[in-house]
C-alpha cells in the first residue's frame, strides 16, 4: 500500500479561541468537510469519520520542556523516543547526537527493502551552496533522506513538475528567491500535483515548514493565509488521491495554534488520516503519541 506524508511543522491542537488560534477562525471547507464539521481543535480528536480519521497525538513524550523540531523529526521519521535517548528536546537543527539516529528511518529502511521512497520538496541551488559551505545544516528530514542515499529534488525538479516548492504555489521562488519565471500553481494543482507524485512511490514526504515560520512570527494575518492555502491543497490532494493508500498529515510539535507566544506549545498534535476506512483504523490503533508513527507508516507500506 501507498503512504503520503504530509508533515505540517508546528502545528498543535489549541483551545476553540478564534482571537489567539488561527485554526479556530480561517475557514478551511475542505478540511471540514472530511472531518464532518469540525476543525483542527483540541476536543476535536478522536474522530473516524467516513473519510478521514482525526487523533491527538502527544508529542511531549514524558520529556521536560517543550518539544523541538530536530528531535520531533527525528521521533517521526525513527519511531523512537528520541528526546529521552538523547537528553531531551532539541532544535531546530540536528546535533551530532541527533543526527545519529538519522542513518535508521523510514527513508533507509524502504530502501533497502527495495521499495520507492521521495521527499517531493524542490530546493533552490542557493540551498545547496550554503550546505556545501558548511553555512547551513541539513533539517531533519532532508538529512534523512540523503543519508538514505536519495537523491533531494532541485529547481530543474521543480521547473519540470517534479517537486514541488516548500511553499506549495511557488510564488516564494518568484517573490524570495528571485526566480521570475518559476512556475506557479493554484491551491488545489498544487494538492493535485503532489497526489500525482506520491503516487510515483511506495512512500513519498512532504515538509511544509511555513506554518512554523508563521507561528514565531506570531503573525495572524500570515497564518490565516497559510490556512487557506493549506485547505486548498488538501482539496486538490484528496480529489486526486485515488484511495489506494493512506495520506498521513501531522506535525513535530504545537506552535501555529497559539499565537500569544512565539515558543513552541506543549499541546497535542493532530494526525489527520484519510483513505480508506480499514487502513485508517489499523493505523490509529495504540497509537498515543509521535513514536508509533514510524511504525504504522511502515505497516501500511508494507502490507503490499
Amino acid at each position: 500500500m501507498r503512504v503520503f506524508f504530509f508533515f505540517l511543522d508546528g502545528v498543535g491542537l489549541g483551545a476553540d479561541d478564534p482571537a489567539g488560534n488561527p485554526l479556530a477562525a480561517a475557514p478551511m471547507p475542505a478540511l471540514r468537510h472530511l472531518l464532518e464539521g469540525r476543525r483542527l481543535l483540541r476536543g476535536a480528536a478522536p474522530f473516524h469519520g467516513s473519510r478521514a480519521s482525526l487523533l491527538a497525538l502527544d508529542a511531549c513524550l514524558g520529556v521536560p520542556g517543550l518539544p523541538q523540531s530536530a528531535t520531533g523529526q527525528a521521533v517521526l521519521l525513527t519511531g523512537l523516543n528520541v528526546p529521552a535517548r538523547s537528553g531531551g528536546h532539541y532544535g531546530p537543527k540536528p546535533n551530532q547526537t541527533i543526527a545519529a539516529y538519522l542513518q535508521d528511518t523510514l527513508f533507509s529502511r524502504f530502501v533497502r527493502l527495495g521499495k520507492r521512497a521521495a521527499l517531493l520538496n524542490a530546493y533552490p541551488e542557493g540551498y545547496f551552496q550554503r550546505v556545501r559551505s558548511g553555512k547551513w545544516l541539513y533539517s531533519a528530514i532532508p538529512q534523512a533522506v540523503v543519508n538514505a542515499g536519495l537523491p533531494l529534488f532541485t529547481a530543474e525538479d521543480f521547473y519540470a513538475g517534479r517537486a514541488v516548492s516548500a511553499d506549495l504555489t511557488g510564488h516564494g521562488w518568484r517573490e524570495r528567491l528571485g526566480h521570475a519565471d518559476a512556475p506557479l500553481l493554484s491551491p488545489r494543482a498544487a494538492g493535485r500535483r503532489l497526489a500525482a507524485l506520491a503516487s510515483n512511490y511506495d512512500f513519498a514526504m512532504f515538509e511544509y515548514w511555513p506554518s512554523d515560520y508563521a507561528g514565531h512570527g506570531q503573525d495572524w494575518q500570515t497564518a490565516v493565509t497559510l490556512l487557506k492555502t493549506l485547505d486548498g491543497v488538501l482539496d486538490g490532494l484528496v480529489e486526486k488521491w485515488d484511495d489506494r493508500g493512506l495520506i498521513v498529515v501531522t506535525s513535530d510539535h504545537g506552535n501555529l495554534e497559539d499565537l500569544s507566544t512565539r515558543r513552541h506549545t506543549p499541546n497535542p498534535v493532530p494526525c489527520l488520516l484519510i483513505g480508506p476506512q480499514d487502513l485508517r483504523r489499523a493505523f490509529a490503533a495504540d497509537l498515543p503519541d509521535l513514536t508509533g508513527v514510524a511504525g504504522a507508516i511502515e505497516r501500511v507500506v508494507l502490507q503490499g
